[in-house]
């Protein structure tokens, strides 16, 4: 690792991956593919994820169409396009082929990030998955599955309605594994209930794992017209201080290795749906006084290990 923004920020970013990689910045465009997820059409639950909003968490996503029309009025730029709304490998298979292929296909675009749940994984997908990696690797591009696991914990995964075990994300992975597809697993630290030593046991689990490409780590949000909120409202939980989630971030990253790429370290909430935390508006401000915390303390990701 021989990135400069590596050794600013103490932790290796996404984008010190990317200079690293290819020399340069590559833009995501988030993508809403019109597709469900089995906790939203009965499968499961009609409600989603406890914390889910009725976007699927695509707030800040645009139509495929309008992605590569983007990727293709500014030429000069290089891009990811992200499946992130909902759950983006439960569909039909053909049309799954079609998205994908079609956003992999373009000139600008040097791969695609696919968001989905370690439950909709079934071989036609993970075939499907290998064929493109095969195709398209060829052409120096890449696919990475982000899975929504949040907690290794039993007890909070029924309450924030998972939906699967922890053996169903363990099967996943080593299935993505086995066809060398990268993988990107989300974590959500201040989970109501959880203390310091299960945030960092879920952090540990998820690293000792194979194939682990990536880590979201991702403050808890509470978001208007969730179930969340209505716990958040009665007083069931309250969302970790602005001091709190640095000392529990910094405390994350130290017991990640160094070779495993930080795909983020806070969270966007729309400004239009976010109930609390309200100081995670200011984002900058957040990884300015991550930064310094890292620095003035000389903490480095993987120091601890």
């Amino acid at each position: 690792m021989q990135s400069a923004d590596w050794f600013g920020k103490g932790y290796y970013s996404l984008g010190a991956y990317f200079k690293n990689r290819y020399g340069h910045r590559l833009y995501k465009i988030s993508v809403d593919a019109g597709l469900s997820c089995p906790n939203r059409d009965g499968t499961l639950d009609t409600r989603g994820c406890i914390f889910c909003s009725r976007g699927g968490s695509g707030e800040f996503s645009v139509s495929l169409a309008d992605a590569l029309d983007i990727c293709g009025r500014k030429s000069d730029k290089r891009y990811i396009i992200y499946f992130q709304a909902f759950t983006n490998t439960y569909g039909d298979i053909d049309y799954l082929r079609y998205i994908y292929t079609r956003a992999l296909a373009h000139p600008n675009v040097y791969g695609i990030s696919i968001g989905t749940r370690a439950d909709c994984l079934g071989d036609d997908v993970l075939r499907l998955l290998r064929d493109l990696h095969v195709l398209y690797s060829k052409q120096d591009k890449f696919i990475w599955i982000e899975l929504g696991l949040q907690t290794i914990h039993e007890g909070t995964a029924s309450y924030i309605r998972r939906g699967y075990p922890l053996s169903v994300y363990d099967r996943a992975v080593s299935s993505l594994s086995a066809i060398n597809i990268p993988y990107v697993t989300h974590i959500i630290l201040g989970l109501p209930d959880e203390s310091f030593d299960m945030m960092l046991d879920t952090v540990r689990y998820v690293c000792s794992r194979p194939g682990l490409f990536g880590l979201k780590l991702q403050l808890l949000h509470v978001l208007k017209d969730t179930d969340l909120a209505d716990d958040y409202t009665n007083h069931r939980f309250r969302t970790l201080t602005f001091s709190e989630y640095l000392n529990i971030l910094t405390e994350c990253l130290r017991i990640i290795p160094d070779d495993i790429v930080i795909h983020r370290v806070t969270g966007d909430g729309p400004r239009d749906m976010l109930i609390a935390p309200e100081w995670s508006l200011k984002k900058r401000n957040v990884l300015n006084s991550l930064h310094k915390l890292m620095k003035d303390k000389d903490i480095r990701q993987g120091d601890r290990i």
